[in-house]
């Protein structure tokens, strides 16, 4: 990925003058980078061990992709979008063919944009939406209503129940997006933003509110973090008191316990979704 990656950080320290008349080896570089993106093959968020590496040459050749690329309306089957012509549904157009190659299942009225990776055998359910850069893993499934910001990364088995909103990020450059690790369960209408990590194996419960600076507290040992929930969790909204009598609280969240036998039946995923 060197030649493209030195392509896209070239040009983006020119980006006031990229246009679609711009030299065919950076058209060429931008249109490469939106195609690997598609297939799976780099991501903003790359796992290295216990780390996660953000390459953010691939946040600006996406928008860059912005300035080579115009405006168009895009028909679908119940409405019409005006977007920009490198931005059709991933799956516009497709037959049986491509879907069995894919291997994911795409209900009605979902939206998944191009330049985002789909893993095999997950499910993408009806009004979620999973934009440029994002990415959702092997057997996840994405419910009604659940949204996969941009460059944002869910894990493989992993469920994202309705309304869940993972927060995207292209802008500032270099900016970690959110990102849930394997066999996580974010409940309904909970938002996790600003690049918290969500690590393996966590059970986030209804409605928690997470961004980089809400306190994370375990319950058993007093300790406060903040912008990652530790492996195994189980986390649940909370407040802390004020110091000061009659004080406002403030919100938390709070690790209750980790992932036990009874936890995991609760949450466990359907392989008969998924076949």
């Amino acid at each position: 990925m060197s030649n493209l990656e030195n392509i896209i950080n070239e040009a983006w320290e020119n980006k006031d003058q990229i246009s679609k008349d711009s030299d065919k080896s950076i058209i060429d570089a931008i249109k490469e980078t939106i195609h690997l993106l598609n297939e799976g093959k780099i991501t903003v968020a790359e796992n290295q061990g216990n780390d996660w590496k953000i390459n953010d040459w691939i946040q600006k050749g996406i928008l860059l992709s912005f300035r080579v690329n115009k405006r168009k309306v895009i028909g679908g089957p119940y409405n019409a979008w005006n977007d920009f012509e490198h931005l059709p549904g991933k799956t516009a157009g497709w037959t049986e063919k491509e879907f069995d190659k894919a291997g994911f299942r795409a209900v009605p009225n979902c939206v998944i944009r191009n330049g985002s990776f789909i893993g095999k055998g997950a499910v993408i359910m009806p009004n979620s939406f999973i934009n440029i850069g994002g990415y959702c893993g092997e057997k996840s499934m994405v419910d009604t209503g659940a949204r996969i910001g941009s460059c944002a990364r869910l894990g493989a088995n992993c469920h994202l129940s309705a309304g869940v909103g993972l927060g995207g990020i292209l802008e500032p450059v270099g900016s970690k997006p959110t990102i849930i690790e394997d066999n996580c369960f974010i409940g309904a209408l909970s938002e996790i933003v600003e690049g918290v990590i969500v690590r393996k194996g966590s059970v986030v419960s209804m409605g928690c509110f997470i961004g980089k600076s809400t306190k994370i507290i375990n319950r058993n040992t007093g300790e406060i973090i903040s912008g990652e929930v530790p492996a195994g969790s189980v986390v649940v909204p909370g407040t802390l008191p004020s110091k000061k009598p009659g004080g406002p609280n403030l919100y938390c969240v709070v690790i209750i316990k980790t992932v036990d036998e009874k936890t995991r039946s609760k949450t466990s995923l359907n392989d008969l979704l998924r076949d």
